[in-house]
């Protein structure tokens, strides 16, 4: 019988107006475990940091894949992570017997069973791990973009609904990186300051 070799999958990214959703893919080792692990959304930037390193040094595998905003336009934001998660999953150098999903859908399609844990990255370190890579690859992601557009001040919110952020749409109309789908970036106009259709 083959053993059982379990990978976590979350995603970082699904509810903002900006910047890409993230998927993640772990298989832990477990004869290197790593110490605090948990949701991504608990710890402090310091801490996620540096699991992250921890993650990518000690980790059996793990794949990181993002999902850039024409493709969430394209897809809707439940396709993309979908899409995501079989594609983070599928791009694991070990396959993975059974992959744990953080939430209560299970994407088609994956290449090995799998199960949906509702809550799972605070209750199974796998998936915690996947919460953290996902989490920290899209916040420096969005510092990126907090470069090239600061006027929208994508290094404090990383892209949320902020009243702040939502100001911002309204002074300067969508950048690039906004998703044009989501209704917020529909309402600010036909077209943002860089000539481009916001519909």
């Amino acid at each position: 019988m083959r053993d059982v070799v379990i990978a976590g999958v979350d995603e970082a990214g699904r509810g903002p107006l900006a910047g890409p959703l993230v998927v993640a893919a772990v298989i832990l080792d477990p004869e290197r475990p790593i110490d605090g692990i948990g949701d991504s959304k608990a710890l402090s930037e310091k801490k996620r940091e540096l699991l992250f390193g921890r993650i990518r040094e000690q980790a059996l595998a793990y794949c990181v894949r993002v999902i850039d905003v024409g493709r969430i336009d394209e897809l809707n934001i439940f396709q993309a992570t979908m899409h995501g998660m079989r594609e983070s999953v599928a791009g694991l150098a070990v396959p993975p017997t059974l992959a744990r999903i953080d939430g209560n859908r299970i994407p088609p399609g994956l290449p090995c069973d799998a199960e949906a844990w509702v809550g799972g990255d605070a209750r199974d370190a796998a998936i915690g791990a996947a919460s953290i890579l996902a989490k920290v690859a899209r916040d420096r992601l969005m510092m990126q973009c907090h470069a090239r557009w600061p006027q929208y001040g994508f290094a404090r919110h990383k892209g949320y609904g902020t009243p702040e952020h939502l100001a911002a749409l309204h002074e300067h109309g969508p950048c690039p990186e906004h998703r044009r789908s989501f209704a917020p970036v529909k309402l600010c106009g036909a077209t943002d300051l860089f000539g481009a259709p916001a519909g």
